[in-house]
């Protein structure tokens, strides 16, 4: 397998990715409360359905219209694997493409955003549509498990993932500049892939997204998303070392059971992505170099609760050096895509991403509260890691 074909773990922000404060559990009622009578039935959960804005989108541009996409049915969160306390959920929704088309712009409103942690819209070319509805039979309910990816691909292709855009908490409306969009096919369908946390409860949820869709005559070059994973390797603090799972053997163990052992992989491929060997420490990177032209129009970064800072530089260590991204204090609740002025870079170029992530976060963040220290690797899971750059581009 190529290191431009790797499967990587799709958490996270297309265009835009964080996940929203982990909270604990929901408080228990109280012993003194009444108990309903054992012949009484129990009251159907609480649906939360996705509120559709009014007034708050931008306004079309000419040509563009707009169109709403729901989730086919309330799905309810759970632990696929019996085991942490992650959900990822793709639906697959039909925007009924008669004509090729570009989408200038994502709207994702979420249902439940108490337990809604980001949300991703990745592209379904029409040769794979019959492949997603396939797979979207093959589990119960709506929807499928999507661990590591939708399912759909046996490979995310790094260099040209099909992202078509994103939701955190924070988010508004992602609108593409004026003559940039994604090209959509005709008869393209649409995978949305929720991450559920649960960690603040598992109540129903029924999202939804807004497109924003120009004509595919329109005079619009066609964006693309690269993507920059990195790896991650943090051991535990010492003092901090009585854990089982402060052994990297372990706690790659731990993530394969909790997320398979496919997306479970992602910690030791991006080492082969990245041309390096595991080397524990809090700062990891990734340089990749590029095959062809591209032109650089919008940056993001993405990590999770551990994050401390992230940067991505073209070119390092020489005369052409230039940032593209640089947060020297990591937000988790601010992980927006940043718009930049057309950064041109050549084949042969390169473009690294460095993340740093420290331990001693998890004294402070209660999203960790009763957890014992662990070796922190490349994870789905909200107190998993991760370490992303993205970037969107177009080619020649």
């Amino acid at each position: 397998m190529g290191t431009r074909r790797l499967l990587v773990a799709t958490a996270l922000g297309a265009l835009l990715l964080t996940g929203c404060a982990a909270e604990g559990p929901a408080p228990r009622a109280s012993q003194d409360e009444p108990t309903p009578p054992a012949t009484a039935e129990a009251e159907p959960p609480e649906v939360h359905h996705a509120d559709i804005p009014e007034g708050d989108s931008r306004p079309l541009r000419e040509g563009e219209r707009r169109l709403t996409l729901r989730m086919p049915a309330a799905y309810t969160p759970s632990a696929p694997h019996g085991a942490g306390s992650d959900d990822y959920r793709c639906f697959l929704l039909d925007p009924r493409l008669r004509q090729d088309s570009y989408l200038t712009g994502t709207h994702v409103i979420p249902g439940n955003r108490e337990v809604v942690h980001h949300v991703i819209l990745f592209r379904v070319p029409p040769e794979q549509v019959e492949r997603a509805r396939t797979r979207d039979d093959l589990d119960d309910g709506p929807g499928w498990t999507c661990f590591g990816g939708t399912g759909v691909d046996d490979v995310t292709d790094v260099d040209d993932a099909g992202w078509l855009g994103a939701w955190a908490p924070g988010g508004e409306e992602s609108v593409h500049r004026r003559g940039l969009g994604v090209p959509l096919e005709a008869g393209s369908q649409i995978v949305m892939q929720v991450h559920y946390n649960l960690l603040a409860g598992d109540e129903p949820d029924a999202s939804a997204t807004q497109l924003r869709l120009a004509p595919g005559d329109a005079d619009i070059t066609g964006l693309g998303t690269m993507l920059l994973p990195g790896p991650v390797e943090l051991p535990c603090r010492k003092g901090h070392r009585g854990s089982p799972l402060c052994d990297r053997d372990a706690a790659l163990a731990d993530v394969q059971e909790r997320f398979g052992p496919r997306a479970g992989a992602t910690a030791n491929l991006l080492h082969l992505l990245c041309g390096s060997k595991p080397r524990p420490g809090n700062t990891q990177s990734c340089t990749r170099t590029l095959s062809e032209p591209m032109t650089v129009h919008g940056v993001a970064g993405h990590m999770h609760l551990l994050g401390r800072s992230i940067t991505i530089e073209t070119n390092a260590g020489t005369d052409r050096a230039r940032t593209l991204l640089d947060i020297p204090v990591w937000d988790f609740d601010d992980q927006g895509a940043r718009p930049t002025e057309p950064v041109r870079l050549s084949a042969f170029d390169q473009v690294t991403v460095t993340c740093r992530h420290v331990q001693w976060l998890r004294d402070r963040l209660p999203a960790f509260e009763g957890q014992d220290e662990r070796y922190v690797l490349w994870g789905e899971g909200t107190t998993d890691e991760m370490c992303l750059g993205i970037l969107q581009v177009t080619r020649p």
